[in-house]
């Protein structure tokens, strides 16, 4: 628990925000999160059509109306089953990287880890009300009459959420109609504050405020054990509500996530409730469909209703008719399922799949390609990035969501996450980060998504696919593109996706004195993760790719740590201590290559000093203000610069470089030919710049001294037209390309 709280309290830290501050209020966030719903399931991917056309159709009314109000995401990505679907959604990591990569009998007990910062722990940290409904997974027996608690550190009450209706076994979520549910605020004392309650709806009968459709709870035949999906759903409702008012009141932003179990087998018990088909009566293709396929139709069209009640409550919180108090506007609604639709009769009468190949647990497009919508009315408009009403076929995985929701509440995603936030392209404010690919495992192979193409790797070879002029995956290309094949093939196995079962990402922290060497196992933290007397994973030793560490600095004076070997993580963060003087130093030594595959982050009063060797990552390299790269060398990723950039040679970016308004690019210029900085792609410049001149270039006063070269220039340093170095003055010339400097005469 030690180390989970200090890499919480490092990630999360207010004080500490690697992001601007949101200009706009925060947005509350709605997320509905269904089961087994197949991306052809919707209105926008298919059923509008099939209507239109006359054909067998799901009625989805309210969430055709969140589409024509926000955005259809074409290619949208879950996983291939349950339990790793809501591990990465909660954890932002994907199935190489999370604890939970298949549907494992053990995940009950074993996953979510304590040390892992789900949303609920992010958005609780971040100020926001918390509200968790439905089928969660983990931390409970699958016993129906009397399920335990198995693991407190797995609870969605571990993790920050505050208001629970919920299920912790997925086997005992496989009937609609269990004797109870895990619910909280949960009296004193109880395990994990949670505890069970009858599953009923007995306490809103009679109640006016709630609309008797669609869970007519008030008809005489209504079952005394409710419906779970019900329950989960006016307990959402009366979240909102209440939510709602309290933001429209005082600005408090809520978070709820409603995770039902609709449309999952068991298909059948829908017919327990009364009037369950009752949306389908007068439609002609209704009575010549499978059984199972009006079960799947009326399941999907009553957690629709809900929807509605749901999506209503923002409007009018209080009931009243008067909308004044609507919160509607600033809150992010996002509509999505876990994985594709399974292999069933409804899957054929409704293609509920769009067509795509295969279904559930497999690694083709119809096991992995999702359902979803977002809807924002005060960002998502007729003039935005994403217009309202339309169709997007950016590339969207659900361990994306975690670092959204982040970066709109206005902190920092937890370190090394494989997510990326999409919230620059929600709000059309600041910049957005790319996400090279996407990483997904199923029984039948494990698969990579990047841009157009898909490659699949199972036992008996490779196939590569052209997912925008073949989503259904029917021309392999792979004989005819070995060198894509092999290019891909190797970010495949880099992302851990053959590591057997039980492995994970594991956090460290570092350990070591002032001067201490990184190779040296001893200045690191251990990792084991351990329940109940069973331990599930254990590392040690030093540093290696599957690491998250975080290198910080607790006492009052400087520190200085020294990388002798070559150092790979999956995130690593350095970071200063609390005073002024508390800097932390991490110094490679001459020619020594550091990597961060997913990211590195120097946080406020970090140095990173590179002596000649490389920095590299796949994605970005994050300098926060107050932190500083230094040195000469290069550095391979994206740089995202807040802070200080000072280079007394040459430094070369292999990447873009984004600078703020509050960055620093201090370079020591020698005369000699070469930019101090080179950017093999774009810079974008802001802050100051400052410069240092030897005695070798302050003589060369009779031609420029290049500054900075990229293959594209935007922007201007906050000192656009002159700067001042060593008694000298020089003025500033921009081209699209370069950045140089020619001395300015005294007459």
């Amino acid at each position: 628990m030690k180390m989970r709280s200090a890499i919480l309290l490092a990630a999360v830290a207010l004080a500490a925000p690697l992001f601007a501050a949101p200009k706009a209020p925060r947005p509350n966030i709605l997320y509905l999160y269904v089961d087994d719903m197949g991306w052809g399931s919707i209105g926008p991917n298919g059923q509008a059509e099939r209507r239109a056309k006359g054909l067998p159709h799901v009625l989805t009314p309210n969430l055709d109306r969140l589409a024509a109000a926000g955005v259809n995401f074409t290619r949208s990505y879950g996983c291939t089953v349950c339990s790793p679907a809501r591990s990465s959604q909660q954890s932002g990591f994907h199935q190489g990287h999370t604890f939970a990569d298949r549907n494992d009998p053990d995940n009950a007990k074993k996953a979510m880890r304590a040390d892992e910062i789900l949303m609920g722990d992010a958005l609780s940290q971040a100020g926001y009300t918390t509200g968790y409904w439905g089928k969660w997974g983990y931390g409970g027996s699958k016993s129906q009459p009397a399920p335990e608690i198995v693991n407190v550190q797995t609870l969605p009450t571990s993790h920050g959420y505050r208001h629970v209706v919920a299920e912790l076994h997925h086997v005992r979520a496989h009937t609609f109609f269990q004797p109870t549910l895990w619910n909280a605020p949960a009296k004193p004392g109880a395990a994990g504050g949670l505890e069970l309650k009858p599953n009923s709806l007995a306490r809103l009968i009679g109640n006016p405020s709630y609309p008797d459709e669609p869970a007519l709870q008030n008809h005489p035949a209504y079952p005394a054990n409710a419906y779970c999906d019900d329950v989960y759903c006016f307990a959402a409702l009366d979240f909102v509500r209440a939510g709602a008012l309290a933001n429209h009141a005082d600005g408090t932003p809520f978070f709820g996530l409603l995770a039902v179990q609709v449309p999952h087998a068991p298909f059948g018990e829908i017919e327990k409730l009364p009037e369950w088909d009752r949306a389908y009566r007068d439609k002609p293709f209704f009575a010549s469909l499978p059984e199972q396929a009006k079960q799947w139709a009326a399941m999907v069209t009553r957690i629709d209703g809900h929807f509605g009640n749901i999506l209503a409550a923002l409007e009018d919180p209080n009931g009243d008719g008067d909308t004044s108090d609507s919160v509607a506007d600033n809150t992010l609604v996002v509509f999505q399922s876990d994985n594709g639709g399974p292999q069933h009769p409804a899957r054929d009468a409704f293609r509920a799949n769009g067509g795509l190949r295969a279904s559930k647990g497999k690694i083709e497009e119809g096991g992995i390609r999702i359902p979803t919508i977002m809807r924002w009315p005060a960002k998502i408009t007729s003039d935005s990035p994403f217009k309202a009403g339309t169709d997007t076929d950016r590339v969207l995985d659900v361990s994306d969501l975690l670092p959204t929701f982040c970066e709109l509440a206005g902190i920092p995603a937890p370190l090394g996450v494989d997510g990326v936030s999409i919230a620059p392209t929600l709000t059309g404010e600041g910049s957005q980060r790319r996400r090279e690919f996407l990483i997904h495992e199923a029984g039948n192979g494990q698969s990579i998504v990047r841009g157009r193409h898909k490659l699949i790797r199972r036992k008996k070879g490779v196939e590569l696919y052209d997912l925008v002029s073949d989503p259904a995956e029917t021309k392999d290309l792979a004989s005819g593109r070995p060198e894509l094949v092999r290019e891909l093939e190797v970010l495949l196995l880099g992302e851990r996706v053959t590591e057997p079962r039980g492995f994970a990402a594991t956090y460290h922290r570092w350990t070591g004195g002032d001067g201490a060497q990184t190779s040296d196992s001893d200045n690191w933290s251990d990792y084991v993760y351990a329940n109940a007397g069973r331990t599930y994973l254990t590392d040690t030793g030093a540093p290696r790719p599957s690491w998250i560490a975080l290198m910080e600095n607790p006492a009052g004076s400087p520190a200085r740590a020294v990388a002798d070997t070559d150092l790979e993580f999956l995130g690593l963060e350095i970071r200063g201590g609390k005073t002024p003087k508390a800097l932390q130093q991490l110094d490679l030594g001459k020619g020594i290559n550091l990597t961060g595959r997913n990211e590195i982050r120097l946080s406020a009063r970090a140095q990173l000093t590179v002596n000649g060797g490389r920095v590299s990552t796949l994605r970005w390299l994050e300098i926060a203000p107050g932190a500083t790269l230094s040195g000469r060398g290069s550095v391979i990723g994206d740089v995202f610069q807040d802070g200080t950039i000072s280079t007394d040679g040459t430094l070369r970016l292999v990447g873009n470089l984004r600078a703020s308004g509050s960055s620093g690019l201090i370079v020591a210029l020698n005369g000699a030919d070469g930019a101090a900085v080179s950017v093999d792609g774009e810079a974008h410049l802001a802050g100051m710049l400052k410069v240092r001149l030897s005695a070798t270039s302050g003589s060369a006063v009779g031609g420029p001294l290049t500054v900075l070269t990229a293959n594209r220039i935007e922007g201007r340093f906050e000192n656009e037209t002159c700067v001042a170095a060593d008694g000298a003055r020089f003025k500033i010339r921009y081209t699209a390309t370069s950045v140089t400097l020619t001395p300015i005469r005294d007459r």
